[in-house]
């Protein structure tokens, strides 16, 4: 859903997705269950962890994002999938869930907030801990 100043109310996202009546009934299956347990991972790890950190090995925008928590004394929990070198087909399983297309994906109270630069203007304006209550 996307906030709609006009109306002030949430409208759908503009973001289009195949509908699964455009999917042959044969790859429907294969389609909804393709590295299923990547997202499903990380749906639990949002759902359990008021932040979570989700990136990959030698990503300097990965390791800013940690550093940028780390600085300011929020504790969050991270998962890492794979490396430039690898991984990069069940990652790709994140990117269509989300829509988000870079690493790393930051998670408030189950909540995507996008990447580093996001991360950096929540901590530096306080939002980030006042929305986790601190």
């Amino acid at each position: 859903m996307v906030w709609c100043a006009v109306t002030k109310t949430a409208a759908p996202m503009p973001r289009t997705i195949l509908e699964e009546a455009r999917l042959h009934p044969a790859i429907r299956e294969r389609v909804g269950n393709l590295n299923a347990d990547i997202v499903h991972n990380v749906q639990a790890a949002a759902t359990s962890n008021p932040v979570l950190v989700v990136g990959m090995g030698g990503n300097p925008h990965v390791r800013r994002a940690r550093k940028t928590l780390d600085a300011a004394g929020i504790a969050y929990q991270y998962l890492e999938f794979g490396s430039y070198f690898g991984g990069w087909r069940r990652r790709n399983a994140l990117k269509m869930w989300t829509g988000w297309p870079t690493f790393p994906m930051v998670f408030v109270k189950g909540i995507l907030i996008g990447g580093a630069d996001e991360l950096e203007r929540l901590v530096s304006g306080g939002e980030l801990k006042r929305t986790l209550g601190e």
